[in-house]
């Protein structure tokens, strides 16, 4: 219907002389439903461009729609205040948009708008250095619904995961292995205390680095070196077995995790490749040819001042070793040449100093950075009984996403990481994430499901059948009307959702929707009615059903029959 009216509107506008082709004609659902279905703020906005009154070039807007509109489309076309134009949709239109609805079923909400269009979503991305943390869920959970809106939309969707298989920390990964491994394997090994949080101090062996990994983990995996290869390795002078054997471990319980929240990575990209084939040479020579790295204190810089950064960055440390950001540039070169039409990065706040380095890099090796679309959201704060849950990564003692699904479940873990806009901080309460009532906005929709289905189920058992033809011009009832009116506007939600990049309106509107079934179904009976209008109301539940069964599936959540 926006689509629609949008059109419309630019037809009249065309006739008012001196509108920029480039104005954009805004349409929202009014606040309060006595206002209408969809409200346009054009006039006022046209005031300056016109120089006219807005109340008066609404009025002349509204005319000119009058003329035009499909009656069997909108009844009504109204001016308030100070120059808002109101539309109110016709029964006609409300009755076709149902009919539509049930007969599209589980590709209702489906659009073509990017049909022809690739898209690369990279999130996760954690370094296979331990366990998936909570942080890293809201990443995953975020990247991977933002990835199912595309689809939804027509795009064609590659979900990608970035990992860091070179550099120091993986150095420090294989060290601390190593130290474990050769506490194992030999036959006695010196100690030393290493100091942790809060003055807590632990003992590992002489050889476990000042910065080694110190979680449970980094025993069992060089238990299982010593399983597979004995005391053998004890004389080896490299790491690499002890690297290997690390991210092959750490890698597969990543997927494992992922898998447990229902996320499947189409593609895992691996940094040490970009060494390999050469591409972050490539790129270091590229800025260098192109005048944008000099030398100072033995060490290559970027010269990330002239694109109004506040200081120039390192590229190529002193060691001859590349920083974190060399590599990213030369991984992101690979995402243009592989010729995606959208590229979207989910990453931490605490990337917000970085990634502007990365997208200049690639303006100067001619590449279009504005493009990539950084999503960046803040950290999750894990809560119980109103008190923040202590964590420690120094010590590993933190809350992993395996313990996080263990407790609340995959469903609840999902949606709670959503609810909320990712550039807003989330407090994630433990205590409600488990509650089995309405209090718990999971249980809240997926309870509103299951109820439908109970509601369908105990009507066929009366005899009522969706093989009957239904008569949806009955449904006149004031709570009929609304409900119709949430469930049309599914498919534009999802639309606005993947537009904007914003997982969080898809639950803000099911919520609606479950609210608007419950007063439905609060006052329009089903069994005991006409038969006809047991069979339309029927109908009217199912289309409820198909639209929160089909939004908790784009959020990645089940939608039970049973609770």
């Amino acid at each position: 219907m926006k689509d629609y009216l949008r059109t419309e509107i630019r037809h009249v506008l065309d006739t008012l002389g001196d509108v920029p082709e480039s104005f954009e004609i805004e349409l929202e659902k009014p606040a309060r439903e006595e206002h209408g279905d969809l409200a346009t703020n054009t006039a006022m906005r046209l005031a300056s461009v016109l120089q006219s009154n807005p109340r008066s070039i609404a009025e002349d807007i509204a005319e000119g729609l009058r003329e035009q509109v499909d009656p069997d489309r909108i009844r009504a076309v109204e001016v308030a205040g100070p120059g808002f134009i109101n539309f109110r949709f016709s029964q006609n239109y409300l009755f076709r948009g149902l009919a539509d609805l049930l007969e599209a079923g589980e590709w209702y909400g489906r659009s073509d708008q990017g049909a022809g269009r690739t898209a690369l979503v990279e999130y996760v991305s954690a370094n296979p250095t331990g366990p998936l943390t909570v942080g890293h869920g809201r990443n995953a959970v975020l990247g991977d619904t933002i990835a199912n809106l595309l689809d939804w939309t027509g795009h064609e969707v590659t979900r990608e995961y970035y990992f860091n298989d070179a550099g120091r920390q993986m150095r420090v990964l294989g060290a601390s292995v190593r130290a474990r491994y050769e506490a194992m394997a030999a036959d006695e090994v010196p100690t030393k205390t290493i100091e942790v949080d809060e003055g807590d101090a632990v003992e590992v062996p002489e050889s476990f680095p000042e910065d080694g990994y110190l979680g449970d983990y980094i025993t069992d995996i060089a238990r299982s070196v010593y399983d597979e290869h004995g005391a053998s390795l004890l004389t080896t002078e490299t790491l690499r077995p002890f690297i290997e054997a690390a991210e092959e471990q750490i890698l597969a319980e990543i997927e494992e995790t992922l898998a447990d929240l229902d996320i499947h990575m189409d593609a895992f990209f691996n940094e040490q490749s970009l060494y390999d084939e050469g591409q972050v040479q490539s790129v270091v020579d590229a800025l260098t040819e192109n005048g944008y790295t000099y030398e100072e204190d033995e060490a290559l810089w970027f010269k990330a001042t002239e694109f109004g950064r506040e200081k120039d960055r390192v590229l190529i440390k002193q060691s001859g070793e590349a920083t974190y950001r060399t590599p990213d540039i030369a991984y992101h070169v690979t995402k243009f040449e592989r010729d995606f039409d959208v590229i979207v990065d989910i990453f931490g706040a605490d990337h917000i100093d970085a990634y502007p380095d990365v997208l200049a890099a690639l303006d100067v090796l001619g590449y279009d950075a504005d493009r990539v679309e950084v999503i960046l959201y803040q950290f999750v704060t894990l809560v119980r009984g109103g008190e923040p849950v202590k964590m420690s990564t120094r010590r590993a003692n933190y809350v992993t996403l395996d313990d996080l699904i263990e407790e609340v479940g995959a469903d609840v873990a999902r949606f709670f990481f959503l609810m909320r806009s990712s550039d807003t901080h989330l407090n994630f309460d433990l205590e409600l994430a488990k509650e089995a009532s309405d209090k718990n906005p999971v249980f809240y929709l997926q309870y509103a499901h299951a109820r439908i289905c109970s509601v369908i189920d105990k009507a066929e058992e009366v005899g009522l059948s969706f093989d009957a033809e239904p008569d949806l011009s009955l449904l006149t009832h004031e709570d009929e009307v609304a409900l119709m009116k949430e469930l049309l506007r599914f498919p534009t939600e999802l639309q606005k959702a993947a537009e904007a990049r914003a997982p969080h309106f898809v639950p803000t509107y099911l919520r609606e929707v479950a609210t608007a079934f419950s007063q439905f179904y609060d006052r329009c009976r089903i069994v005991g009615e006409d038969d006809e209008l047991a069979v339309a109301r029927l109908h009217l539940a199912r289309a409820a059903q198909i639209v929160l069964r089909n939004g908790l599936t784009v959020l990645g959540i089940a939608a039970p029959r049973q609770m």
